[in-house]
This record gives C-alpha cells, structure tokens and sequence, in this order.
C-alpha cells in the first residue's frame, strides 16, 4: 500500500468481506454455532430444560450403537432411502423424456406435476393419511379392488409402502424439472448426427443423452438421497412411525427422543452419528456420479 491507496488484492478482500461477511455471520450464527453446541450436548445428559448438565464423556455413543430402536429406525431409513432415490428419480426421467418437447400442453403438465413440491409436507401427510384410511376402502367398497381395502397404515409393510407412495408424489416432479433442464441442454447437432448414424430412440437415450445429463442425474440424486434421509414430516403427520414403531425413521426417532422424551443428550447423539452417515453416504454418491459426467 502506497500512502492511503489501496492495492489490487487488498481492495479485493474487502469487497470479499463487504459481500461474503453478512452471510459468514448468518451461516456461523445459525449453522455453525449450534452443530457445535450439540456436538458438546452429545457428551452429556441432560433434559434440554435443566440448568445442571452432566458430563458423562462417551457414554451416549456407547449405548448409541446397543440401542435397538435406534438401530431399527436406521434400517428403515436406509430402506426407504433405496426404495425413494430409485422410485422418484425413475419417474422423474420418464416424465422428463416426454415432457421436454415443446407442445400446446406440456407446460400445463409441468406445473401439475410440480405443484405437490410447492405444498407443506406435514400439511399433506394428514390429506394423504385421510385418503388411506377413509379414501381408499371407499373406492375400494365401490370398485371391489382389492388393493384400496388394504390396512395401508395398518401394518409395517403398507405403511412403507404409503410412504414410499407419498414420497414418489411429491418430489417426482421437482426432479422432472431438473432432468428437463438437462435434456434441453443437449445439443441439437449431436442428436441430429444419431439420427444421421441410424441410432435408434434406445441408443440415443443410452449412449447420447444418459451421459450428457448426469451433472442432472447427479444434482436429482443428490437432493433424493438428502430428502429421503430428513424425512420428518410425512413421518410424523402420515404414520406417526407406527404401527409399534415400524416406520419410525432416524429423523423422527431424534425428535422423539430429544422433545418428547426429554433426553436431549443422547438426541444430540443421534443427531451427530446421523449427520456422519449422511455425509459421507452425499460424498460417496457425488464422486461416483460427477466421474460418469462428460463434457461436451
């Protein structure tokens, strides 16, 4: 710096600081600061309301991985987890691969099968738990199909599967939009030469346009993987995680054992192990995907 004069690179870190500086405040306040605070609560028991906090070290981590109902909330996590990312992102493609064409109509498809995203999760638990269980034996009664008398959120197996039906139908269409986006990115000329080639409508999904949307395939699993683990809302407002816990996901089994069971050491617990899961399962999936993607 020359007298008061500021060089290049310092007039640049503060524009940085200027710009970034609010946002690294916002971030440090409400993400940073309270990860670390349940980082420190998940070596202690404590009730969440008490003023006096025991520190019992490693104890909750110990009794983490003899927990029973912890370990069954996981498997049926992970579960749900395979059975959306796949169902969701399958749809979502086929849709995508018919709606991507310009018509009169496939705007107004579009926006319909948007919509359920753009709706409260918790709000249409309760609507899709009413369709269950007063919607379905109606049709059931009328029709005499045997699938709509079913015990839908009666037993383990429908309520995974009225989940899983939940799921498909609200984020289905998010991700439609996002594969739509990555088949208009493809260049006209390189589908014209397949064409040119003799490739047939397989060969041109398969070798053409499969890898020149996988930074979408990516970006759809991705947002899957993390919607599926968080479930919290359908969970609760559609099963409740019953019947006798059997759809009681990770998420809901923290809040459950945090607020409502008033043992907001071993949740911070929980919480911690589950972020670690999530992670590295994220960091696995990107790697993997962003390897297969091809730059045109």
């Amino acid at each position: 710096m020359k007298g008061n004069r500021l060089t290049k690179k310092q007039k640049y870190l503060l524009d940085e600081l200027i710009f970034l500086g609010p946002a690294i405040i916002v971030f440090a306040i409400v993400i940073v600061i309270p990860f670390i605070m349940s980082f420190a609560y998940s070596f202690t028991e404590w009730n969440g309301i008490s003023s006096k906090i025991n520190f019992i070290g490693f104890k909750n981590y110990a009794d983490l991985f003899k927990n029973v109902q912890f370990k069954n909330s996981l498997w049926f996590t992970v579960k749900y987890v395979i059975a959306s990312v796949i169902c969701c992102n399958a749809l979502a493609f086929a849709l995508a691969l018919v709606l991507s064409k310009s018509s009169k109509t496939s705007t107004t498809y579009r926006s319909i099968f948007f919509v359920p995203y753009a709706m409260s999760g918790f709000i249409l638990g309760f609507v899709w738990q009413f369709i269950f269980t007063k919607g379905f034996p109606i049709i059931g009664k009328a029709t005499g199909i045997d699938i709509f008398n079913l015990p839908w959120l009666g037993t383990a197996g429908t309520g995974f599967a009225a989940m899983l039906i939940f799921a498909i139908w609200k984020y289905s269409g998010y991700l439609m939009i996002i594969y739509i986006a990555g088949f208009n990115g493809i260049p006209k000329d390189i589908l014209e030469a397949a064409d040119m080639d003799g490739a047939t409508w397989w060969h041109k999904i398969r070798y053409v346009k499969l890898p020149l949307i996988m930074p979408s395939i990516t970006v759809a699993v991705f947002l899957a993987i993390n919607w599926s683990f968080n479930v919290f809302d359908v969970n609760k407002s559609l099963t409740g995680g019953g019947p006798f816990n059997s759809t009681l996901s990770v998420s809901l089994n923290i809040y459950t054992e945090a607020f409502t069971k008033n043992n907001y050491g071993f949740g911070t617990t929980m919480a911690i192990v589950f972020f670690v899961i999530i992670a590295l399962v994220s960091i696995i999936q990107t790697k993997l995907t962003s390897k297969k993607e091809v730059e045109l």
